[in-house]
């Protein structure tokens, strides 16, 4: 098959994952708001950049307190646009990077029908790895922008005269939520160059073992608890039950690295916060995380995670379901352009020569279940792709002849 056709299921994947996220993202960004300030309130209070008193007793206390004091409804959603592009890149270069990557190894064992545990693993970290060198300063733009009125809406109301005059003084920094995307990537790239930008990065490639391990435990869950003839399709309720379990895992597992992550994104050049946080920005991740747990205990790495395990729950859940409609839209209608475009005797060529293929994969199977396996592959990728392809060639068809 030529290279574009090779290339479409690694598109496909990455453009339904991209509309996946997009669709649980707005769902799940107000909760993400406040996961994102309780992860960072204690080191404000520490800071002095908050008051002993301001700050979210949890989850709860923090949605009635935003609603009350920062404009209702809207508040909850400073920063959305900017996250909404990051999250949808993010998605959709993950998802292109883990599919195109998976499928070359799996070509690489001879197409194998799943890779080990290690394998998986390793896909998914380096799949992370490089779109979060693509999205990260954006990630930071979000995180700033999320935690600007922390600062300065919740702390005036408490802070002695002292503190207000220094409020005052922070006041172009602390309403960075007002300012455009533009602007605060120039006050980031003022304060930190243009290294700051990427600000974090050193977490987020230990972050990317969160969808590693989250894919790695989806499969393994899918095969272990999901009947063989199901694993194709596994139905919506099993395909959200299984993403949100296998994420909230991954996210108890990495959440002290996001605690790290958080803090070093946040930070304003005005206070005392900065020289601390370069310094640490200059250290390994690692480092950060001993730095935080000796200093204010180990339950600060754990600073709000109901919030961020719920958030996790609902939002990957919803994206893998969303996902999963998406992809099956964008194969219906792929097969309708080349109706369109009178391509489709020759995607049906493509279609029997990977028959061909998969008859020569089965007569080579060294056992009877493997070649059983195989076989059983290829007959159902030729009646999942007769059966998407004809349909629109038979409508879009009878349409023109209509007309």
């Amino acid at each position: 098959m030529p290279r574009g056709s090779k290339l479409l299921p690694s598109i496909g994947h990455a453009a339904s994952g991209a509309g996946g996220t997009v669709i649980s993202t707005l769902a799940t960004y107000p909760l993400d708001l406040v996961n994102t300030r309780l992860k960072v309130q204690r080191h404000l209070r520490a800071d002095g950049s908050i008051g002993p008193g301001d700050g979210y007793a949890g989850v709860a206390d923090a949605f009635a307190s935003i609603y009350a004091g920062e404009g209702g409804l809207a508040s909850f959603f400073a920063g959305l646009g900017a996250d909404l592009a990051k999250s949808a890149a993010d998605s959709f270069l993950f998802f292109l990077f883990y599919t195109w990557f998976r499928s070359r190894r799996l070509h690489a064992r001879n197409h194998a029908p799943h890779l080990s545990p290690l394998e998986e693993l390793a896909v998914g970290a380096v799949a992370g790895a490089c779109c979060k060198a693509f999205t990260t300063p954006v990630s930071n733009v979000v995180t700033r922008r999320q935690t600007a009125s922390l600062m300065g809406a919740r702390s005036s109301n408490s802070l002695s005269s002292q503190g207000r005059e220094r409020q005052q003084q922070q006041q172009p920094q602390h309403r960075a939520r007002d300012l455009t995307f533009g602007e605060i990537v120039a006050d980031m790239h003022r304060e930190k160059g243009l290294l700051g930008l990427w600000a974090g990065y050193s977490a987020s490639l230990v972050l990317t073992l969160n969808p590693s391990t989250t894919f790695f435990l989806q499969q393994f869950l899918k095969r272990t608890l999901v009947p063989r003839h199901h694993w194709d399709d596994p139905g919506a309720r099993t395909t959200f039950f299984l993403a949100a379990v296998s994420k909230v895992v991954a996210t108890s597992l990495t959440y002290p690295f996001q605690i790290a992550k958080a803090r070093v994104q946040h930070v304003s050049a005005a206070s005392a916060l900065v020289s601390r946080i370069r310094g640490i920005a200059g250290n390994t991740i690692f480092a950060t995380v001993l730095r935080i747990a000796r200093a204010e205990g180990v339950r600060a790495l754990y600073d709000g995670i109901g919030g961020e395990l719920l958030k996790g729950f609902f939002s990957h859940g919803t994206t893998m379901l969303s996902k999963d409609i998406i992809h099956r839209f964008i194969v219906r209608l792929y097969f309708a352009i080349l109706v369109a475009l009178q391509q489709y005797p020759q995607i049906r060529s493509h279609i029997l020569q990977r028959t061909r293929e998969l008859r020569e994969e089965y007569l080579r199977a060294p056992s009877q279940t493997a070649a059983g396996r195989r076989g059983r592959s290829g007959v159902r990728y030729v009646q999942n792709a007769f059966s998407s392809g004809q349909r629109f060639a038979a409508g879009i068809m009878s349409s023109s002849q209509r007309n």
